[in-house]
């Protein structure tokens, strides 16, 4: 039997930001990075596009939650490379802290106790 590849599911509004500023707590790195690591990690469920990547990583360093900074790659190639700032730290947490609360509901009301398998 021939397994389907995993589909890609939409993000929800507001989880963009989330994903990039966790991604961004191991280390600085560059756009193509960040998003890669976001498939990689979601095993291929999340695929972002670099027409809402862009966009985003120019908001949150708007806001002050991330920094860049050009930096010459292995390639000899500049890239735009991406950190945390101690401001996005604390907002980091802050969407976690929001994130768990939504899906604990979610959870709450998708597998409401005692009504497994109805």
């Amino acid at each position: 039997m021939r397994s389907e590849p995993p589909s890609h599911i939409e993000l929800l509004r507001g989880t963009l930001d989330l994903l990039i500023l966790r991604t961004l707590l191991t280390g600085p790195t560059h756009g193509h990075a960040i998003a890669k690591h976001i498939q990689r990690t979601s095993e291929d469920l999340l695929q972002v596009e670099t027409g809402s990547l862009y966009p985003a990583l120019h908001r949150l360093e708007a806001r002050g939650w991330i920094a860049a900074f050009w930096e010459l790659s292995m390639k000899g190639k500049r890239a735009r490379v991406y950190r945390l700032t101690r401001q996005g730290r604390k907002q980091l947490a802050a969407e976690q802290s929001k994130w768990e609360t939504f899906s604990r509901a979610m959870r709450l009301i998708v597998n409401p106790a005692g009504q497994e398998g109805q």
